[in-house]
């Protein structure tokens, strides 16, 4: 490519650089944008012509960022938070808070923390409105997709801004009415097992029975931890719950202690980049206040 020094990057440049870091495919990019595929692809190759050097490297699976495209696209990001917190000031009353929020979590911590956290929040900060996003991995946070995330793990990410809530304490839950007394008839194998094996292999659960039992195979493989808890509380059989979700349910049975070897640690993370923002950090504050595990 031939450089062109007179080229001069615009906002509508770094824009289109940003979503499609963040998409990694040009109908991804296309969709964020409100374009077509063909209208984003062509405005990549004006851009890469004007600066004279490729800026992403393409190929079956989509567009990986160069050097240079991550660098335009940290530039790009401090810009919409400039431009995201200008609009803020000057659209709200003083002890006005308005705007979407984008959360990142699993269903089971949506479904048993966060949202209960929110609906508190609700009363003093009306305006507020969430895009509540439920999946397994941190990728979104990364990419800048969401706002904050409340996730288990027991290592953050460094980049992101963290703050730890506490152990997740897991043990072992039967129905209320089910007949059985304690771990002796559950190794003895007089309980059928539901468990989310195939949908999350890695969870701590999964890996801890594995060890512990492994000639147990359960009965109902399901696709999340509450789905577990929902077929244990029909008396299904038994499983293994986080002590936070199964604690306000009254037809639930705890069998025996917390098991330690199952326990996880619970982080309320942000990226910094949208961290300081009034609307992030009112909903933010709140969470770090709000979620009790025990």
């Amino acid at each position: 490519m031939t450089a062109r020094t007179q080229y001069r990057l615009g906002a509508d440049d770094l824009e289109f650089i940003l979503a499609l870091v963040r998409a990694g495919s040009f109908n991804g990019a296309a969709e964020r944008l409100g374009v077509d595929a063909s209208t984003a692809f062509r405005a990549l190759q004006r851009i890469e012509r004007g600066l004279g050097q490729p800026l992403f490297e393409r190929s079956r699976t989509g567009c990986a960022p160069l050097e240079l495209a991550r660098a335009l696209a940290a530039q790009a990001e401090a810009v919409e938070a400039a431009l995201e917190a200008a609009r803020s000031a000057a659209q709200q009353q003083p002890q006005d808070v308005t705007g979407t929020v984008r959360l990142t979590t699993t269903d089971t911590i949506l479904h048993g923390l966060v949202a209960p956290a929110l609906r508190m929040l609700h009363a003093s900060h009306p305006r507020l409105e969430y895009e509540l996003h439920t999946g397994n991995e941190l990728a979104s946070l990364t990419r800048r997709d969401a706002d904050i995330a409340v996730r288990a793990t027991q290592r953050p990410p460094q980049h992101l801004v963290g703050r730890h809530v506490g152990p997740i304490r897991v043990a072992l839950y039967a129905a209320k009415d089910s007949s059985l007394h304690g771990w002796a008839e559950v190794e003895a194998g007089s309980a059928a097992w539901i468990a989310p094996d195939d949908a999350l292999p890695e969870h701590p659960t999964v890996l801890w029975r594995r060890r512990r039992l492994p000639k147990v195979v359960p009965a109902y493989r399901v696709n999340s931890i509450l789905t577990v808890m929902e077929l244990v509380a029909l008396g299904l059989g038994v499983g293994l719950l986080p002590v936070f979700l199964a604690r306000g349910r009254p037809d639930l049975r705890v069998l025996g202690e917390v098991i330690d070897e199952c326990q996880t640690e619970l982080w309320l993370l942000a990226h910094p980049e949208s961290r300081h923002l009034r609307r992030v950090s009112t909903v933010y504050a709140h969470l770090a206040q709000a979620l009790v595990l025990e």
